[in-house]
């Protein structure tokens, strides 16, 4: 083989091997209609239910699914009381328990949401089904904005608490397309946070967002045995069994 020849084939193999070294990767292709993989940008958007006996009854670590559970968090000018209901209602197929969420801005109710939940029995996680909204303007009854339910309009469950939690996970609560794309990252197992109803070591930290608007950002805490202590400003003021009405 000739000097020049022997050149000319060094240079095409360097040519071809940057070529390909630079070359950008290719993302999958996902429809917009359907969940995308679970390898999106690291977050978990699918969840295998097959060796699940779901149950509308239960609890984990951080989420309490017990009918007659509340918890109430208050902060500057803003109330918020979560109430698991006596009540369930099948969603894509899963029988699920209704939780409600009431609020309150300068004692004026803004908004009444009803969410459909169920837990896994064999893994403790707790899954997130839809729900339905009223958003209030003066009294009256505005819209029903961010409403959906898994199996409707292209609309999947999410994961709303794991029930063994690691540092670093990232999953969706929610995936409802142009409606409610709600996702949480676990960022911290061991905070301590003082509230009214009192000092909660050993609580889960969330930041939670949502794919919609990558600017909106908020951080919530969850304490064990009793969930949400802490959402954005909202501090826990009370929490318990109450009496049935």
């Amino acid at each position: 083989m000739n000097r020049l020849v022997f050149e000319a084939l060094k240079l095409v193999l360097v040519v071809t091997v940057l070529a390909t070294g630079c070359a950008r990767p290719q993302a999958p292709q996902s429809p917009a209609n359907t969940p995308a993989p679970n390898t999106r940008a690291d977050w978990q958007v699918q969840f295998d239910l097959s060796s699940c006996t779901m149950m509308t009854t239960g609890k984990n670590k951080h989420f309490i699914l017990e009918p007659g559970f509340q918890l109430k968090l208050e902060g500057g000018n803003e109330v918020l009381i979560i109430t698991v209901l006596d009540e369930t209602v099948n969603i894509d197929g899963i029988d699920t328990r209704i939780v409600e969420e009431r609020e309150w801005r300068n004692g004026e109710i803004i908004e009444i949401s009803k969410n459909y939940f169920a837990i896994c029995e064999e893994t403790k996680d707790i899954y997130y089904f839809g729900e339905e909204v009223d958003m209030y303007q003066g009294g009256m009854l505005a819209s029903h904005s961010g409403a959906w339910r898994s199996g409707e309009e292209n609309a999947k469950f999410g994961l709303i608490m794991p029930g063994e939690p690691t540092l670093g996970m990232k999953y969706y609560q929610e995936f409802a397309p142009a409606v409610a794309m709600d996702r949480a990252e676990i960022v911290s197992l061991n905070e301590t946070l003082a509230t009214p109803a009192g000092s909660f070591p050993n609580s889960l930290k969330t930041k939670e967002g949502t794919a919609l608007n990558l600017l909106e950002i908020e951080y919530k805490t969850y304490a064990p045995e009793i969930g949400l202590i802490q959402d954005g400003n909202l501090l826990l003021t009370e929490y318990g069994f109450i009496e049935n009405e």
